[in-house]
């Protein structure tokens, strides 16, 4: 931390300070022997405590050393070495003032003042060469002051820029930690409702058969518990994205290379859809997959999002139209686009519990539609059962409009 007296950096007041004292010196020095006596003495020493607060108030400071220096022209004084405050304060007043036109003003006055000054200087030649002379010395220290108040602008200007991209940077991290946060959300909510749709389904079978088929009970039985487990392994794998790493362990001597980083969680595939539709055979879906065109290599979040169109699909057939429907999963890929297409023919045994009432699967599936600017449409069928049908274009091609039915 830097050192401050009354708010102000220490480096800064003792700077000022030993500037103040100079010019009481030079009052002290240069009055002894002269016409100004010691009135000379006592306005040279208003001028250097005055000199104290240039930076803080630059305007102040120059109205009193300008006046102080008028009254100096007007008692008839030659100019005296503790003048040279004069040339400070028009310095301070150029690079610290608030607004260039205050030290535009300063130079005006100064200007005049130099006229005054030169007429009042004994000298062997044309008081105009001695003005011209005094002008050189104030316009120097005036566009020495501008070029110093330029740069001074010019880092400040720089240091709020790097504040501004700061605060972007942390809003833009805000953002991804929301953003990221939803995604999880949204998986945490096909993980559970896929989970909970199944366990539920398999349930209620085995209370339905368990006296006539103890068998076929005790495999519902097993199917809850499998499914059970998958869930909780999913659910586990994603709240610990939520979790902050713990810090690492110091080492001695030196750092060692940083690692590859390591992905923070599994995401399903559209490799896995077979291991998830053989899941929804076990509990009693009849599901025929088909696949047409060379899949390539799809971006990750794009075979997530099939992966999860597919499950949630399948998930709210197995809800609505009951164990023994069948479903058609028919995954197209085309050249600009992945064509995704559910239906189910709702001939299933009905549910002895019917389905809970507002869920969020078709919002969830529209979301994740939208984000690569697709189309989705669901609905029932003419003939009995469902249709859901989503077309999601890939990153090379251009979108189409969101179309829900």
């Amino acid at each position: 931390m830097r050192a401050t007296v009354l708010g102000r950096p220490l480096r800064g007041v003792a700077f000022d300070v030993a500037v103040s004292g100079l010019v009481a010196l030079l009052a002290l020095a240069s009055t002894a022997g002269s016409a100004a006596g010691w009135p000379g003495t006592v306005l040279g020493l208003g001028m250097a405590v005055a000199l104290l607060w240039r930076r803080g108030r630059p305007v102040g400071v120059t109205v009193v050393v300008a006046a102080l220096a008028y009254v100096q022209v007007a008692l008839d004084w030659a100019p005296l070495p503790y003048d040279v405050a004069v040339l400070i304060a028009l310095y301070s007043m150029v690079k610290y003032a608030d607004r260039l036109r205050d030290g535009v003003l300063a130079g005006v006055v100064a200007a005049v003042g130099v006229v005054f000054a030169a007429a009042r200087t004994p000298s062997q030649v044309a008081w105009p060469f001695t003005a011209v002379f005094y002008g050189l010395v104030v316009g120097a220290v005036w566009l020495a002051a501008l070029n110093v108040r330029t740069r001074r602008l010019y880092v400040l200007s720089l240091e709020e820029r790097a504040a501004t991209l700061e605060r972007e940077r942390e809003a833009q991290s805000r953002a991804a930690v929301a953003e990221e946060r939803t995604r999880i959300a949204r998986e945490l909510h096909d993980v559970v409702a896929h989970g909970m749709a199944v366990m539920i389904v398999q349930a209620d079978g085995a209370r339905y058969v368990l006296d006539k088929d103890p068998q076929a009970a005790r495999e519902a039985v097993r199917i809850v518990a499998d499914t059970g487990r998958q869930a909780l392994a999913d659910m586990r794998r994603l709240v610990g994205v939520l979790r902050e790493p713990s810090p690492p362990e110091p080492t001695a001597g030196p750092d060692p290379a940083p690692e590859p980083a390591e992905p923070t969680h599994r995401r399903p595939s559209v490799a896995e859809l077979p291991a998830l539709l053989d899941r929804f055979r076990a509990a009693g879906l009849r599901v025929r997959h088909t696949v047409t065109g060379d899949s390539g290599a799809l971006p990750p979040a794009l075979e997530l999002t099939v992966y999860r169109l597919v499950q949630e699909a399948l998930t709210n057939t197995l809800k609505h139209a009951g164990v023994g429907a069948t479903a058609e999963v028919d995954l197209a890929h085309r050249a600009d686009a992945v064509v995704l297409e559910v239906l189910d023919d709702g001939r299933g045994r009905i549910p002895t519990t019917p389905a809970p009432p507002g869920g969020h699967g078709l919002v969830g599936m529209r979301e994740r539609v939208s984000v690569y600017d697709g189309s989705l449409t669901a609905g029932p069928r003419p003939g009995g059962g469902w249709l859901l049908r989503a077309r999601l274009p890939l990153p090379s091609s251009p979108g189409t409009e969101v179309v829900t039915a």
